[in-house]
């Protein structure tokens, strides 16, 4: 019921053109940093590596 009041209260007093131009300019950054993450792939060197924790010290 939460969204039913916060759409009523958008329908009396929407939001700046301003705030809507941001929020879709946000929304088509981070579809498109997906869509080259799809295509090209993601580098090997921003993967994270396990770390393993065998009861030693750590290096």
């Amino acid at each position: 019921m939460h969204w039913l009041y916060r759409m009523s209260l958008w329908a009396r007093r929407p939001p700046s053109a301003r705030r809507v131009m941001l929020v879709l300019a946000v929304i088509a950054v981070c579809l498109a940093i997906y869509a080259v993450e799809r295509w090209v792939g993601w580098p090997e060197a921003l993967t994270a590596e396990r770390l393993r924790w065998g009861g030693g010290a750590l290096p």
